[in-house]
């Protein structure tokens, strides 16, 4: 019975690597498309400010 729990623990340590490395490579990949938060964007100013604020206006008849 010894084995048994033996294997028991083994398979679900492997198991939990297993998962860790799939976590830990979703991680980096995630990370990977966060290249705008660096504050390095070519784009400067691609919204104005608006002049009014817009003015929304019954329909009447």
């Amino acid at each position: 019975m010894s084995t048994d729990d033996e294997n028991t623990t083994a398979a679900s340590e492997d198991v939990k690597a297993k998962f860790r490395e799939a976590l830990d490579k979703k991680k980096n990949a995630q990370h990977a498309g966060q290249a705008h938060l660096d504050g390095q964007s070519s784009i400067q100013g691609a919204h104005g400010n608006a002049d009014n604020r817009q003015e929304f206006r019954r329909k009447s008849g």
